[in-house]
């Protein structure tokens, strides 16, 4: 007896088969299009935010930087202020009214720095979600905090003083003005704030050379970048005319 095996004609025309391997590969390449579209878009995401919290910290770190910076030359300002008494002190005859005065107003630390930094990070809640650090965010607060207390006891306490007693009209005005006391409140909230500014550092992980980069870079576009002197001298000139003319005016009226 010849018995004679046939394959299915389902499995002979690898209809069934094909078509459940064909199901699965669309499957597969569909599910593998989707991750790769989902994914590539989480780590565009990921990095714009990360490019993002880096310049944020960089802008902060830099404007502590330039404070700190802002504050040790105002010591230096204080110790060559008194080192100018002590001269005087020794030699009362070097006083000149009014070649002191212009000397002595070298020594006014003026308030040489902004607040743009300081309000775009305090102000703005995404900003402070974007760096993501509850640590660097209350150093940062602190040091601000600082900062604005320096300028109160320290830079508009001097200007204040200096208003309402025309200390530098005389020389016991000049030789007794406690520059001293300015110095120690001085290295005393300078002190404070140094910490927090190396700690804001080691947080973040930001090198003083790259605090460095960043400066050179803000240098670079501010120098690319001109201010217009022409169109500055024309504006002054037209203001200049402008108040000529008032006082012409105010004398042909006889106005005082």
């Amino acid at each position: 007896m010849n018995i004679k095996l046939h394959t299915p004609k389902s499995l002979k025309m690898g209809s069934g088969m094909s078509s459940l391997k064909q199901f699965l590969l669309s499957l597969f390449a569909t599910s593998v299009s989707i991750a790769l579209t989902f994914g590539t878009a989480a780590i565009i995401d990921y990095n714009a935010k990360q490019k993002a919290k880096r310049e944020i910290v960089m802008m902060v770190m830099y404007d502590m930087h330039n404070t700190l910076q802002w504050m040790e030359k105002n010591d230096t300002l204080f110790h060559e202020a008194m080192l100018y008494q002590k001269r005087l002190a020794e030699n009362p005859a070097e006083y000149d009214i009014i070649n002191t005065a212009i000397t002595m107003a070298r020594f006014i630390p003026p308030v040489d720095y902004t607040e743009t930094t300081e309000r775009i990070f305090s102000t703005s809640i995404e900003t402070i979600n974007t760096v993501g650090n509850v640590l660097f965010t209350e150093n940062v607060a602190e040091f601000y905090q600082a900062r604005a207390a320096y300028k109160t006891l320290v830079c508009d306490s001097i200007m204040n003083t200096l208003k309402a007693e025309s200390l530098f009209t005389t020389l016991q005005g000049v030789i007794n003005f406690d520059f001293s006391n300015y110095a120690f409140i001085s290295n005393e909230i300078k002190t404070s704030m140094q910490p927090l500014f190396d700690q804001c550092k080691q947080m973040m992980d930001v090198s003083d050379e790259e605090i460095e980069i960043y400066q050179k870079e803000r240098q670079k576009i501010k120098k690319e970048v001109p201010v217009d002197d022409e169109a500055r001298a024309k504006k002054s000139q037209e203001i200049i005319q402008l108040l000529d003319e008032i006082k012409a005016a105010k004398k042909k009226q006889k106005i005082e």
